[in-house]
């Protein structure tokens, strides 16, 4: 969840780096450091506590300059967020230097060994270990960089992306996978080592990720790749589509926001050139899924963490109603240890916004030793989780950089319904008036939202009122459940207020305990007109809304407009614009997520990067 960055060329190493880890501060923020390398093969380290401004401050005291280097933002996990375990890490000699993202799970042991043999250590983190066996191996054995670091990663247990320089090799920098990502960007004369793209973007769109038990060794003039074991390796290069200012603020005060306003966007670019309005078909990316596969499966198995959950639980709803074929939710992180029933006409669904989330990568992996087919819902192409499923549908939300997701939810929840619709389709559970109609629906998406995003300062009014409380809670009934859910997610993120998300029908069996006058209760509940279900459904939550009006609880209720019913009862109202039930999750889930980043802000906290979380959880 650490964040690197590596240049070697001939720009001005200091500024780029700093602009790197700028972009990737999302991925931690306890700490940040940098190690250039200058002329005369001189190594400078600068490194500060906290944020990257302090790291700033300190070049600006101090300032250091060089032909290559490497720089780290930290998430911590081995060893406290000080200056002192902020990375980059020395060997004994100090003329290796390491910057690593993951847990090396050995490093104990390995520190024993390293100490019986005279070396002496500053840190308490694990990294610290990795530059000391390689400089151990370089000094005692007379290895090449490149030798050493290969000796080093076989002794290596855990995961680990690290970029590695040393003053005896010149313009060099070795960078290396186990686990979590590794982006190599393509210049001209230069080349970048990055966990994840958007460093990258302003310099190359030319990329290739490396693979597990992959080694990228890159200097001025050339990048080489190689597994473990030094056989040659053929990346598959790629181009990169995204314009960098999608990785910028745009002119918003938080990327947050800004991607909450990029939703129209990230919805038109998914569905884009994969439906048909004429016919209502679905055309899904070719993968190593056939037609006949999709109509064998007897189930489908979603794993998913955290908000990519809360969408595989709406999918759920979405799959059984369309294509009439059970549906499974589960955590990535408890997956494969519950020892799942699997057979080989199950189908996986992994979803992940950045195709790199460990949790997630383990339970395909699971699925995949049982014999299931995998299949991906991802925003990053190239990434693990792509490369490793049998087939992938890439949602085209752009970077996001705010470590609350909001825009990658709502793509993924849209490929989540694409996908449901090819499944009835192929399944034969949907005929073609049905699936024009579907079609139809998912096309006016787009402008509904943005009809709500014009009205956010009614949402921001609601905000006021609520920005000084300490719990709220969210309830939802059916597809809803899912949206009371990520609503209540989004809350505690950013805003760190107390929010549950409970469903609606369950308030009996102890959330009513909750509710007096000053808890505020979230309560979606829309409804599709003429859908007989949609109206029980509607019914049955209006009769939790009257509940927690009697027990005197502030009720802020999402409806549908032209509600008159509901709306009476409640305190405070959020309308939407009508849609399916399928949809409708969709639509809720925007003046929640403005709910959540409107109070984080009245309460002065980071919206952007929320204390002791982190964008991409490449660990477990």
């Amino acid at each position: 969840m650490c964040g690197i960055v590596g240049y070697v060329g001939n720009k001005q190493v200091v500024p780029l780096i700093i602009d790197g880890l700028r972009k990737l501060e999302y991925r931690g923020y306890d700490s940040a450091g940098i190690a250039v390398v200058d002329d005369a093969h001189h190594l400078e380290l600068r490194r500060a506590e906290g944020k990257l401004r302090n790291l700033e401050e300190a070049i600006r005291l101090n300032p250091l300059d060089g032909n290559y280097g490497i720089g780290h933002t930290r998430w911590a996990t081995h060893g406290r967020p000080t200056e002192e375990n902020a990375h980059p890490h020395r060997d004994q000699s100090g003329k290796v230097v390491v910057v690593h993202n993951g847990i090396i799970e050995n490093y104990l042991s390995l520190k024993e060994g390293l100490i019986a043999e005279g070396h002496e250590f500053r840190t308490e983190t694990d990294t610290e270990v990795v530059a000391h066996l390689i400089g151990h191996y370089k000094d005692t054995e007379d290895l090449t960089l490149e030798q050493a670091v290969r000796k080093t990663v076989a002794r290596l247990r855990g995961i680990f992306a690290m970029s590695i320089i040393s003053t005896d090799e010149p313009d060099t920098i070795i960078a290396v996978r186990e686990g979590p990502p590794v982006v190599i960007g393509l210049g001209d004369g230069e080349f970048f080592v990055a966990s994840d793209i958007p460093p990258i973007l302003a310099h190359t769109r030319d990329v290739f990720f490396l693979g597990d038990k992959e080694m990228a060794i890159l200097t001025k003039d050339s990048v080489r790749v190689t597994d473990f074991e030094a056989n040659v390796v053929e990346p598959e290069q790629q181009r990169i589509t995204w314009d960098p200012i999608q990785a910028e603020k745009g002119g918003f005060k938080h990327f947050m926001l800004k991607e909450i306003y990029e939703q129209p966007r990230a919805v038109r670019d998914t569905v884009q050139g994969r439906v048909s309005l004429d016919t209502g078909k679905v055309y899904l990316d070719p993968m190593d899924i056939s037609e006949q596969d999709f109509k064998s499966i007897r189930s489908v198995k979603i794993a998913a963490c955290g908000t990519s959950w809360h969408a595989g639980l709406a999918g759920k709803y979405m799959i059984e109603q369309l294509a009439r074929v059970p549906v499974d939710v589960d955590y990535a992180s408890e997956f494969r240890y519950r020892d799942p029933v699997l057979n080989e006409d199950d189908l996986l669904v992994v979803i992940s916004q950045s195709g790199e989330t460990a949790d997630t990568i383990a339970a395909m992996r699971e699925a995949k030793q049982a014999g299931c087919k995998v299949l991906a819902i991802c925003n990053v192409h190239g990434s693990m989780i792509t490369r490793e499923a049998d087939g992938t549908i890439l949602t085209h939300a752009g970077p996001e950089i705010g470590v609350a997701s909001t825009k990658a939810f709502t793509a993924q929840m849209i490929a989540l319904y694409l996908f449901a619709l090819y499944l009835g389709e192929v399944r034969d559970q949907i005929d073609e008036a049905k699936a024009k109609k579907l079609a139809q629906d998912l096309a006016e998406l787009p402008l509904k939202i943005e009809q709500l995003l014009n009205e956010a300062e009614s949402i921001d009014d609601l905000s006021k009122e609520f920005f000084r409380v300490q719990d709220f809670l969210y309830l939802g009934r059916g597809i809803n459940f899912p949206v009371a859910l990520e609503g209540a997610l989004k809350l505690k993120e950013i805003s760190y207020i107390h929010a549950e998300g409970y469903p609606a029908g369950e308030m009996k069996h102890g959330p009513n305990a909750l509710i007096d006058e000053k808890l505020p209760v979230v309560i979606v509940n829309t409804k599709e007109k003429g859908n007989e279900g949609s109206e029980l459904r509607y019914e049955k939550t209006h009769s939790n809304i009257v509940e927690v009006k009697a027990r005197d609880g502030i009720i802020i209720a999402v409806l549908t407009e032209g509600d008159t019913m509901s709306a009476t009862a409640a305190s405070h109202i959020i309308e939407i614009p009508e849609t399916s039930d399928l949809l409708g999750p969709v639509l809720s889930v925007v003046p929640l997520q403005l709910l959540s980043y409107y109070i984080a802000v009245r309460r002065g906290c980071d919206v952007d990067q929320p204390r002791n979380l982190a964008k991409s959880v490449t660990v477990e």
